[in-house]
């Protein structure tokens, strides 16, 4: 595009970017009083991380995008200084073609010099038109500058506002994630302590999200990555694993498979706090490891309904969900969970 034409996506191009990061996302103050105490400000503060997460992702791939288009933009705004510099050139060229055609002669001069008058409107004409022809370039050449400059201005500012916003971004998030740390582990002391009382502390309720699955099963945690698969061995297990364990932080809801109902609910032993829930065609599943539980014996639960909240408890060595899917309520009876699952359309 040459300099004669203004670039219109000179900067919308660039503030464009600016719209995803508009909405800002509020820093959590949990309240201990309120409903499910802290168990609730876990909940809380992992959604508003995995929010500024998501804000701060989409926020820098903007950014990566407009980094491609500012590339391209630069190149125009080189061939916008091109033409200011040919503009320049023709100025020269115009003003010296004056000056050898007589153009600087003062127009007494050129009236004397004249061998007629037919000659002297020629040349008056040619005076005019030089000089029509002078201040158009020198008019031109004025305008492409000044859109020059407000458009590198322009850019360059949308550009500091996208930055200064990923920074703020970035800080809301690590603040987030610091206090969501801390509740996290305050809440893992609380349920070790229940574990090394033998107490449970009963179910801690919780809103949970009103979302109806059309699917009868679902995975048993919502976002994870799985770790130590059915049937591995390894130091940690006196014979070969039992389940199948998915990493997640501590305090991350955790989800029945399916429908059914809880014919267990366990604080103490190797699992520390621990779910079984008994499904139709005579399966278990188990939870294990959890921080809190959030249904008591005999409820009943829907597929998708939260039955605790993922920890660190008993025979551990870090965060993370451990499921078992089993044909008895009692160890040693399980299945390959990825296989039970898939079988009911649920890929791991």
């Amino acid at each position: 595009m040459r300099s004669r034409r203004r670039h219109p996506l000179l900067v919308p191009v660039l503030l464009c970017a600016l719209a995803v990061l508009i909405a800002r996302p509020t820093s959590a103050t949990g309240d201990s009083d309120a409903p499910g105490g802290l168990n609730a400000e876990v909940v809380r503060l992992y959604d508003e991380a995995s929010l500024a997460t998501q804000q701060y992702e989409a926020g820098r791939r903007a950014a990566e995008v407009q980094r491609g288009r500012a590339q391209r933009l630069e190149r125009l705004l080189a061939r916008e200084r091109q033409d200011i510099a040919a503009l320049h050139g023709d100025l020269g060229r115009i003003a010296r073609a004056q000056y050898r055609n007589g153009g600087g002669l003062p127009h007494t001069a050129q009236m004397l010099l004249a061998d007629s008058p037919e000659e002297l409107m020629r040349g008056q004409r040619a005076v005019w038109q030089a000089d029509l022809a002078v201040n158009n370039a020198v008019t031109k050449s004025r305008r492409a500058e000044a859109r020059l400059a407000a458009d590198e201005e322009k850019a360059a500012s949308a550009w500091q506002v996208l930055h200064r916003r990923n920074g703020e971004l970035a800080e809301i998030k690590r603040g987030i994630e610091k206090k969501l740390e801390e509740a996290q582990w305050t809440l893992q002391g609380q349920a070790d302590a229940s574990v090394a009382a033998g107490a449970c502390r009963g179910a801690v309720r919780l809103d949970q999200p009103r979302t109806r699955f059309a699917q009868p099963w679902v995975a048993p945690v919502e976002t994870y990555e799985l770790s130590s698969g059915f049937g591995s061995g390894g130091d940690r297990w006196a014979s070969r694993h039992t389940g199948q364990d998915f990493a997640v932080d501590i305090g991350t809801p955790v989800r029945s498979v399916g429908a059914g109902r809880v014919v267990k609910v366990s604080c103490g032993g190797a699992f520390g706090i621990e779910v079984v829930v008994k499904h139709a065609g005579g399966y278990y599943t188990q939870y294990a490891h959890l921080a809190a539980v959030t249904v008591e014996q005999r409820e009943r639960v829907a597929a998708g309904q939260w039955v605790g909240q993922s920890g660190t408890t008993g025979n551990s060595t870090g965060p993370h969900l451990h499921f078992e899917v089993r044909l008895t309520p009692q160890l040693g009876s399980g299945v390959d969970p990825r296989e039970w699952l898939a079988k009911r359309g649920v890929r791991l």
